[in-house]
């Protein structure tokens, strides 16, 4: 994972929740590919095809609320989300988030559709145009866990070490 990030932004409202980031009938594979392809269908059917690597989804209250489907976050960043930014998000998409090395933060964000958006993990900073904007830093230990991969890779690594 890169501590910056830069992508156009995707927006959404407020109380996005796991059932649109990934429709319910798509829970009973494994396939990443199924996933990804289908990421946002609830809410926006051809987001898989017009997003890009590294793109960044920038949303209002609530992101990510509802059930505590570890596939939500999955398909985000197996679709290729860079990021997603959010005033707030729902507590268990937040973790699924970082235990599978999908980068976020928390921030009051104003932007268009299709703008440039650069986020500074390391400085909890996020900058549009002209404009930046102060988020809420993670935590270094969450950092850390993003930076090797998600969960399971950063428990390998301590193994390791």
């Amino acid at each position: 994972m890169k501590s910056m990030i830069k992508g156009k932004a995707w927006l959404y409202g407020d109380d996005i929740d796991t059932d649109v980031i990934i429709p319910g009938k798509y829970l009973r594979t494994t396939d990443m590919q199924v996933f990804a392809d289908h990421a946002m269908e609830g809410i926006d059917p051809g987001f898989s095809k017009k997003i890009s690597p590294g793109d960044i989804i920038v949303a209002r209250n609530n992101f990510g609320c509802g059930s505590s489907r570890e596939q939500a976050p999955l398909a985000l960043k197996h679709a290729g989300v860079g990021c997603v930014i959010a005033n707030s998000f729902g507590r268990i998409f937040f973790r699924n988030s970082i235990n599978v090395g999908l980068p976020l933060m928390e921030a009051d964000v104003t932007c268009k559709e299709g703008d440039e958006v650069e986020v500074d993990l390391l400085k909890g900073q996020i900058t549009v145009g002209d404009k930046v904007f102060e988020g809420h830093k993670l935590p270094d230990f969450l950092l850390e866990i993003l930076t090797d991969g998600g969960l399971v890779e950063h428990r390998k690594k301590q193994k390791q070490g």
